[in-house]
Protein backbone atom coordinates (compact mmCIF):
# COMPACT_ATOMS: atom_id res chain seq x y z
CA UNK A 1 0.00 0.00 0.00
CA UNK A 2 1.28 3.51 -0.80
CA UNK A 3 2.38 5.41 2.23
CA UNK A 4 0.38 8.57 3.35
CA UNK A 5 3.34 10.49 2.81
CA UNK A 6 3.54 9.35 -0.92
CA UNK A 7 0.23 9.59 -1.84
CA UNK A 8 -0.89 13.42 -1.93
CA UNK A 9 2.65 13.76 -4.38
CA UNK A 10 1.37 10.51 -6.52
CA UNK A 11 -1.84 12.11 -6.90
CA UNK A 12 -0.73 15.66 -8.00
CA UNK A 13 1.71 14.73 -10.00
CA UNK A 14 0.03 11.77 -12.11
CA UNK A 15 -1.24 14.42 -15.20
CA UNK A 16 2.13 16.08 -14.47
CA UNK A 17 4.01 12.83 -15.31
CA UNK A 18 1.60 11.60 -17.31
CA UNK A 19 1.38 14.81 -20.32
CA UNK A 20 5.22 13.89 -20.41
CA UNK A 21 5.13 10.67 -19.72
CA UNK A 22 6.72 9.51 -23.39
CA UNK A 23 9.37 11.92 -23.47
CA UNK A 24 10.68 10.51 -20.23
CA UNK A 25 10.12 6.66 -21.63
CA UNK A 26 11.80 7.32 -24.41
CA UNK A 27 14.81 8.78 -22.52
CA UNK A 28 14.36 5.83 -20.33
CA UNK A 29 15.05 3.43 -22.98
CA UNK A 30 17.64 5.45 -24.53
CA UNK A 31 19.39 5.42 -21.29
CA UNK A 32 19.19 2.01 -20.01
CA UNK A 33 20.41 0.55 -23.52
CA UNK A 34 23.43 3.22 -23.37
CA UNK A 35 24.17 0.94 -20.01
CA UNK A 36 22.90 -2.58 -20.67
CA UNK A 37 22.82 -2.57 -24.95
CA UNK A 38 22.42 -6.77 -24.14
CA UNK A 39 18.79 -5.63 -22.84
CA UNK A 40 18.38 -4.92 -26.44
CA UNK A 41 18.02 -8.59 -27.41
CA UNK A 42 14.88 -8.50 -25.36
CA UNK A 43 13.19 -5.34 -26.78
CA UNK A 44 11.74 -4.99 -30.01
CA UNK A 45 13.37 -2.42 -31.27
CA UNK A 46 11.08 -1.93 -34.47
CA UNK A 47 8.53 -0.68 -31.65
CA UNK A 48 11.22 1.28 -30.01
CA UNK A 49 11.56 2.98 -33.37
CA UNK A 50 7.79 3.69 -33.84
CA UNK A 51 7.48 4.99 -29.73
CA UNK A 52 4.69 2.47 -28.99
CA UNK A 53 6.69 0.79 -26.46
CA UNK A 54 7.68 4.11 -24.67
CA UNK A 55 4.04 5.09 -24.99
CA UNK A 56 2.80 1.46 -23.26
CA UNK A 57 5.24 1.86 -20.96
CA UNK A 58 4.03 5.16 -19.61
CA UNK A 59 0.53 4.21 -19.70
CA UNK A 60 1.07 1.11 -18.06
CA UNK A 61 3.02 2.52 -14.92
CA UNK A 62 1.00 5.62 -14.96
CA UNK A 63 -2.46 3.37 -14.71
CA UNK A 64 -0.88 1.55 -11.95
CA UNK A 65 -0.33 4.80 -9.78
CA UNK A 66 -3.70 5.84 -10.59
CA UNK A 67 -5.65 2.30 -9.86
CA UNK A 68 -3.43 1.05 -7.80
CA UNK A 69 -6.29 1.00 -4.69
CA UNK A 70 -8.57 -0.68 -7.28
CA UNK A 71 -7.96 -4.24 -8.37
CA UNK A 72 -10.47 -4.91 -10.05
CA UNK A 73 -9.26 -2.29 -12.47
CA UNK A 74 -5.52 -2.64 -12.17
CA UNK A 75 -5.24 -6.33 -12.23
CA UNK A 76 -6.24 -7.69 -15.95
CA UNK A 77 -3.36 -4.72 -16.59
CA UNK A 78 -1.16 -6.43 -14.19
CA UNK A 79 -2.01 -9.63 -15.61
CA UNK A 80 -1.38 -8.91 -19.03
CA UNK A 81 2.01 -7.79 -18.65
CA UNK A 82 2.68 -10.34 -16.39
CA UNK A 83 2.07 -12.81 -18.97
CA UNK A 84 4.62 -11.32 -21.62
CA UNK A 85 6.77 -10.59 -19.13
CA UNK A 86 6.71 -14.60 -18.72
CA UNK A 87 6.75 -15.35 -22.25
CA UNK A 88 10.58 -13.21 -22.80
CA UNK A 89 11.80 -15.22 -19.34
CA UNK A 90 12.01 -11.67 -17.41
CA UNK A 91 13.77 -11.87 -14.12
CA UNK A 92 13.25 -10.48 -10.89
CA UNK A 93 17.16 -8.61 -10.89
CA UNK A 94 16.01 -6.74 -14.32
CA UNK A 95 13.34 -5.22 -12.52
CA UNK A 96 16.31 -3.24 -10.48
CA UNK A 97 18.10 -2.21 -13.54
CA UNK A 98 14.30 -0.72 -14.91
CA UNK A 99 13.78 1.07 -11.85
CA UNK A 100 16.94 2.49 -11.86
CA UNK A 101 17.22 3.95 -14.77
CA UNK A 102 13.52 4.99 -15.08
CA UNK A 103 13.85 6.32 -12.00
CA UNK A 104 16.77 8.70 -12.85
CA UNK A 105 15.17 9.67 -16.35
CA UNK A 106 12.52 11.33 -14.38
CA UNK A 107 15.10 13.60 -12.88
CA UNK A 108 16.81 14.08 -16.21
CA UNK A 109 13.71 15.16 -18.59
CA UNK A 110 11.83 17.27 -16.01
CA UNK A 111 14.56 18.41 -14.13
CA UNK A 112 13.96 20.55 -10.75
CA UNK A 113 10.10 19.78 -11.21
CA UNK A 114 11.14 16.76 -9.86
CA UNK A 115 11.75 16.92 -5.90
CA UNK A 116 13.59 14.55 -3.81
CA UNK A 117 10.40 13.81 -1.86
CA UNK A 118 8.65 13.10 -5.20
CA UNK A 119 11.07 11.54 -6.45
CA UNK A 120 10.91 9.02 -3.55
CA UNK A 121 7.05 8.70 -3.84
CA UNK A 122 7.07 7.34 -7.32
CA UNK A 123 10.26 4.77 -6.47
CA UNK A 124 7.68 4.31 -4.37
CA UNK A 125 4.98 3.61 -6.89
CA UNK A 126 7.47 1.43 -9.14
CA UNK A 127 8.54 -1.65 -6.55
CA UNK A 128 4.79 -1.75 -5.47
CA UNK A 129 3.76 -2.34 -9.35
CA UNK A 130 7.20 -4.35 -9.18
CA UNK A 131 6.77 -6.57 -6.33
CA UNK A 132 3.06 -7.23 -7.40
CA UNK A 133 4.44 -8.38 -11.18
CA UNK A 134 7.20 -10.72 -9.60
CA UNK A 135 4.47 -12.41 -7.40
CA UNK A 136 2.57 -13.07 -10.52
CA UNK A 137 4.80 -13.90 -12.64
CA UNK A 138 6.45 -16.19 -9.85
CA UNK A 139 2.84 -18.09 -9.94
CA UNK A 140 3.16 -18.19 -13.66
CA UNK A 141 6.56 -19.59 -13.58
CA UNK A 142 5.56 -22.40 -11.09
CA UNK A 143 2.45 -23.16 -13.02
CA UNK A 144 4.91 -23.81 -16.28
CA UNK A 145 7.45 -25.71 -14.08
CA UNK A 146 10.22 -23.01 -16.24
CA UNK A 147 12.13 -21.15 -14.41
CA UNK A 148 12.66 -17.13 -15.19
CA UNK A 149 15.41 -16.74 -17.30
CA UNK A 150 16.49 -20.72 -18.43
CA UNK A 151 17.59 -21.14 -21.91
CA UNK A 152 14.72 -21.62 -24.34
CA UNK A 153 14.33 -25.08 -25.64
CA UNK A 154 15.41 -25.66 -29.69
CA UNK A 155 12.11 -26.47 -31.84
CA UNK A 156 12.31 -27.50 -35.51
CA UNK A 157 10.56 -25.92 -38.35
CA UNK A 158 9.10 -29.54 -39.89
CA UNK A 159 6.55 -27.60 -42.30
CA UNK A 160 5.77 -24.97 -43.80
CA UNK A 161 2.59 -23.20 -45.92
CA UNK A 162 1.39 -20.37 -47.20
CA UNK A 163 -1.93 -19.76 -45.20
CA UNK A 164 -2.92 -16.36 -47.16
CA UNK A 165 -1.22 -13.66 -49.63
CA UNK A 166 1.90 -12.38 -47.38
CA UNK A 167 1.05 -14.93 -44.01
CA UNK A 168 3.02 -18.37 -44.04
CA UNK A 169 2.08 -21.26 -41.06
CA UNK A 170 4.73 -22.84 -39.85
CA UNK A 171 4.41 -25.96 -37.67
CA UNK A 172 7.06 -26.37 -34.53
CA UNK A 173 8.45 -29.68 -32.78
CA UNK A 174 10.96 -30.01 -30.24
CA UNK A 175 14.22 -31.14 -31.11
CA UNK A 176 14.76 -33.47 -28.27
CA UNK A 177 11.97 -35.56 -29.62
CA UNK A 178 9.45 -34.34 -26.64
CA UNK A 179 5.74 -33.23 -26.86
CA UNK A 180 5.00 -29.55 -26.82
CA UNK A 181 3.88 -28.20 -23.86
CA UNK A 182 0.25 -27.72 -23.33
CA UNK A 183 -1.78 -24.66 -23.91
CA UNK A 184 -5.11 -22.63 -23.55
CA UNK A 185 -6.73 -21.39 -27.49
CA UNK A 186 -6.03 -18.29 -27.49
CA UNK A 187 -2.45 -18.01 -26.20
CA UNK A 188 1.47 -17.31 -27.35
CA UNK A 189 4.84 -18.02 -27.91
CA UNK A 190 8.03 -16.01 -28.21
CA UNK A 191 10.18 -17.22 -30.81
CA UNK A 192 13.63 -15.42 -30.54
CA UNK A 193 15.54 -14.94 -34.01
CA UNK A 194 19.38 -13.78 -34.71
CA UNK A 195 19.11 -10.14 -37.30
CA UNK A 196 22.06 -10.12 -39.20
CA UNK A 197 21.50 -6.89 -40.09
CA UNK A 198 21.21 -5.66 -36.42
CA UNK A 199 23.36 -8.43 -34.73
CA UNK A 200 21.08 -8.87 -32.38
CA UNK A 201 18.92 -11.65 -31.16
CA UNK A 202 15.22 -10.25 -31.26
CA UNK A 203 11.70 -11.84 -29.59
CA UNK A 204 8.67 -11.69 -31.05
CA UNK A 205 5.49 -13.67 -30.04
CA UNK A 206 2.95 -14.87 -32.37
CA UNK A 207 -0.57 -16.72 -32.12
CA UNK A 208 -0.62 -20.24 -31.44
CA UNK A 209 -3.16 -21.34 -34.49
CA UNK A 210 -4.14 -24.46 -33.59
CA UNK A 211 -5.74 -26.56 -31.45
CA UNK A 212 -3.61 -28.05 -28.52
CA UNK A 213 -3.26 -30.89 -28.02
CA UNK A 214 -0.81 -32.24 -30.97
CA UNK A 215 2.46 -32.83 -31.06
CA UNK A 216 3.52 -29.80 -33.22
CA UNK A 217 2.75 -26.22 -32.33
CA UNK A 218 1.64 -23.81 -35.00
CA UNK A 219 2.32 -20.05 -35.53
CA UNK A 220 0.81 -18.70 -38.14
CA UNK A 221 2.79 -14.94 -38.89
CA UNK A 222 2.23 -12.18 -41.51
CA UNK A 223 5.00 -10.47 -43.00
CA UNK A 224 5.34 -6.75 -41.45
CA UNK A 225 6.12 -4.18 -44.51
CA UNK A 226 7.66 -0.78 -44.14
CA UNK A 227 5.42 1.92 -42.64
CA UNK A 228 5.41 5.67 -41.68
CA UNK A 229 8.36 5.62 -39.12
CA UNK A 230 8.67 2.00 -39.16
CA UNK A 231 10.89 -0.18 -40.47
CA UNK A 232 9.86 -3.78 -41.59
CA UNK A 233 9.46 -7.04 -39.59
CA UNK A 234 12.97 -7.75 -38.61
CA UNK A 235 11.56 -11.05 -37.48
CA UNK A 236 8.01 -11.68 -39.57
CA UNK A 237 10.47 -11.19 -42.63
CA UNK A 238 12.75 -13.68 -41.59
CA UNK A 239 10.15 -16.67 -40.72
CA UNK A 240 8.32 -16.09 -44.16
CA UNK A 241 11.34 -15.31 -46.50
CA UNK A 242 14.25 -17.24 -45.06
CA UNK A 243 13.19 -20.18 -42.39
CA UNK A 244 12.49 -23.75 -44.43
CA UNK A 245 11.52 -26.81 -43.11
CA UNK A 246 14.53 -28.01 -41.06
CA UNK A 247 15.78 -24.84 -39.49
CA UNK A 248 15.06 -24.44 -35.95
CA UNK A 249 14.66 -21.34 -33.78
CA UNK A 250 14.51 -21.09 -29.95
CA UNK A 251 11.11 -20.91 -28.80
CA UNK A 252 9.44 -19.81 -25.18
CA UNK A 253 6.51 -21.31 -23.10
CA UNK A 254 2.97 -20.39 -23.94
CA UNK A 255 1.53 -17.01 -22.26
CA UNK A 256 -1.29 -15.16 -22.63
CA UNK A 257 -4.51 -13.92 -20.88
CA UNK A 258 -6.58 -13.70 -23.70
CA UNK A 259 -7.95 -17.64 -23.24
CA UNK A 260 -10.84 -19.41 -24.03
CA UNK A 261 -13.39 -20.12 -20.93
CA UNK A 262 -14.25 -23.56 -19.64
CA UNK A 263 -17.95 -23.92 -19.58
CA UNK A 264 -20.70 -24.59 -21.94
CA UNK A 265 -21.47 -20.48 -22.14
CA UNK A 266 -21.89 -18.97 -25.87
CA UNK A 267 -18.70 -17.35 -27.75
CA UNK A 268 -18.20 -14.37 -29.91
CA UNK A 269 -15.23 -14.52 -31.93
CA UNK A 270 -14.83 -11.09 -33.88
CA UNK A 271 -11.71 -10.82 -35.89
CA UNK A 272 -9.86 -8.78 -38.22
CA UNK A 273 -6.87 -9.41 -40.91
CA UNK A 274 -4.48 -11.61 -39.09
CA UNK A 275 -6.02 -11.27 -35.54
CA UNK A 276 -7.90 -14.88 -36.98
CA UNK A 277 -5.17 -16.75 -35.67
CA UNK A 278 -5.83 -17.24 -32.05
CA UNK A 279 -9.49 -17.20 -33.01
CA UNK A 280 -9.24 -20.18 -35.15
CA UNK A 281 -7.05 -21.99 -32.15
CA UNK A 282 -10.23 -21.41 -30.52
CA UNK A 283 -12.45 -22.99 -33.47
CA UNK A 284 -10.55 -25.59 -34.00
CA UNK A 285 -10.43 -26.70 -30.35
CA UNK A 286 -14.41 -25.93 -29.78
CA UNK A 287 -15.24 -28.01 -33.01
CA UNK A 288 -12.80 -31.21 -31.54
CA UNK A 289 -14.17 -30.99 -28.21
CA UNK A 290 -17.62 -29.04 -27.70
CA UNK A 291 -19.61 -29.06 -31.13
CA UNK A 292 -22.65 -28.41 -29.48
CA UNK A 293 -21.45 -24.62 -27.75
CA UNK A 294 -22.79 -22.05 -29.33
CA UNK A 295 -20.28 -19.54 -31.53
CA UNK A 296 -20.69 -16.84 -33.06
CA UNK A 297 -17.92 -15.53 -35.60
CA UNK A 298 -17.35 -12.71 -37.69
CA UNK A 299 -14.58 -12.52 -39.35
CA UNK A 300 -13.53 -9.31 -41.97
CA UNK A 301 -10.39 -9.21 -44.41
CA UNK A 302 -9.52 -7.64 -48.00
CA UNK A 303 -10.52 -10.74 -50.03
CA UNK A 304 -10.30 -14.44 -50.37
CA UNK A 305 -6.48 -14.69 -51.01
CA UNK A 306 -6.14 -12.16 -47.38
CA UNK A 307 -8.05 -14.96 -45.29
CA UNK A 308 -5.62 -17.47 -43.81
CA UNK A 309 -6.67 -20.82 -43.33
CA UNK A 310 -9.84 -20.31 -44.93
CA UNK A 311 -10.78 -23.89 -45.91
CA UNK A 312 -9.59 -24.41 -42.23
CA UNK A 313 -11.94 -22.38 -40.76
CA UNK A 314 -14.80 -23.35 -43.14
CA UNK A 315 -14.52 -26.72 -41.90
CA UNK A 316 -14.45 -26.21 -38.27
CA UNK A 317 -17.55 -23.97 -38.49
CA UNK A 318 -19.68 -26.83 -40.04
CA UNK A 319 -18.17 -29.17 -37.32
CA UNK A 320 -20.25 -26.94 -34.78
CA UNK A 321 -23.44 -27.47 -34.51
CA UNK A 322 -24.96 -24.22 -33.19
CA UNK A 323 -22.71 -21.84 -34.98
CA UNK A 324 -23.55 -18.61 -36.74
CA UNK A 325 -20.95 -16.93 -38.89
CA UNK A 326 -20.87 -13.83 -40.91
CA UNK A 327 -17.82 -12.91 -43.19
CA UNK A 328 -16.92 -9.13 -44.47
CA UNK A 329 -14.99 -8.42 -47.06
CA UNK A 330 -13.77 -4.84 -48.46
CA UNK A 331 -14.41 -5.92 -51.98
CA UNK A 332 -16.76 -8.08 -53.80
CA UNK A 333 -15.23 -11.71 -53.94
CA UNK A 334 -16.75 -14.21 -56.03
CA UNK A 335 -14.97 -16.91 -54.03
CA UNK A 336 -17.05 -15.59 -51.14
CA UNK A 337 -20.13 -15.04 -52.51
CA UNK A 338 -22.00 -14.71 -48.93
CA UNK A 339 -19.61 -12.38 -48.12
CA UNK A 340 -20.75 -9.20 -47.10
CA UNK A 341 -19.15 -6.50 -48.46
CA UNK A 342 -16.86 -3.35 -46.80
CA UNK A 343 -16.06 -3.44 -42.89
CA UNK A 344 -17.90 -5.37 -39.68
CA UNK A 345 -20.96 -3.99 -38.98
CA UNK A 346 -22.34 -6.26 -36.00
CA UNK A 347 -25.91 -5.32 -36.11
CA UNK A 348 -25.68 -7.86 -39.14
CA UNK A 349 -25.45 -10.55 -36.37
CA UNK A 350 -27.84 -9.16 -34.01
CA UNK A 351 -29.24 -10.39 -31.35
CA UNK A 352 -26.03 -11.72 -29.87
CA UNK A 353 -26.06 -14.35 -26.87
CA UNK A 354 -26.87 -12.14 -23.17
CA UNK A 355 -24.96 -14.50 -21.41
CA UNK A 356 -21.69 -14.94 -24.52
CA UNK A 357 -18.22 -14.48 -23.52
CA UNK A 358 -16.85 -12.44 -26.50
CA UNK A 359 -13.28 -12.38 -28.03
CA UNK A 360 -11.74 -9.46 -29.60
CA UNK A 361 -8.52 -9.63 -32.38
CA UNK A 362 -7.42 -7.42 -35.00
CA UNK A 363 -6.55 -3.75 -35.62
CA UNK A 364 -6.88 -1.76 -32.53
CA UNK A 365 -9.42 0.88 -34.35
CA UNK A 366 -11.13 -2.63 -35.20
CA UNK A 367 -11.04 -3.64 -32.27
CA UNK A 368 -11.91 -0.12 -29.94
CA UNK A 369 -14.89 0.40 -32.72
CA UNK A 370 -16.54 -3.63 -31.80
CA UNK A 371 -15.98 -2.99 -28.15
CA UNK A 372 -17.81 0.57 -28.08
CA UNK A 373 -20.58 -1.66 -29.92
CA UNK A 374 -21.05 -4.48 -27.45
CA UNK A 375 -21.02 -2.49 -24.33
CA UNK A 376 -23.75 -0.29 -25.92
CA UNK A 377 -26.02 -3.48 -26.37
CA UNK A 378 -24.98 -4.01 -22.85
CA UNK A 379 -22.09 -7.21 -22.79
CA UNK A 380 -20.78 -6.49 -19.59
CA UNK A 381 -17.08 -4.92 -19.85
CA UNK A 382 -15.17 -7.96 -17.85
CA UNK A 383 -16.79 -10.67 -20.27
CA UNK A 384 -15.29 -9.13 -23.02
CA UNK A 385 -11.60 -9.90 -24.37
CA UNK A 386 -9.11 -8.99 -26.30
CA UNK A 387 -5.27 -9.48 -27.97
CA UNK A 388 -3.08 -7.18 -28.87
CA UNK A 389 -0.65 -7.78 -31.45
CA UNK A 390 2.39 -5.60 -30.57
CA UNK A 391 2.32 -2.90 -27.41
CA UNK A 392 -1.24 -2.48 -25.61
CA UNK A 393 -2.12 0.47 -26.42
CA UNK A 394 -5.72 -0.25 -26.85
CA UNK A 395 -6.98 0.50 -23.01
CA UNK A 396 -5.22 3.94 -23.21
CA UNK A 397 -6.63 4.57 -26.55
CA UNK A 398 -10.28 3.25 -25.93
Amino acid sequence: MLSLTARPLIEATVPVLLAHGEAITRHFYERMFSHHPELKNLFNMGNQATGDQAQALAGSVYAFAAHMDKPEVIGPVLDRIAHKHVSLGITPAQYTIVGRHLLASLGEVLGAAITPDIAAAWDEVYWLMATELVAREARLYQARDWQAGQDWPEMQVVAREDAADGIAALRLRPVDGSLPAGFTPGQYISVALPIPASGLIQVRQYSLSDAPGGDTWRITVKRVPHGEGAPPGAVSGQLNDVLRVGDTLRVGPPAGDFQLADGDRPVVLLSAGVGITPMLAMLSHLAATQPARPVVFGYATTDHLHFPHRDEVHAALGQLQQARHHLWLETPDENEAAALTGRMDLDWIEPLPADADVYLCGPLPFMQQQRRWLLARGIPRERIHYEVFGPDLFGELE
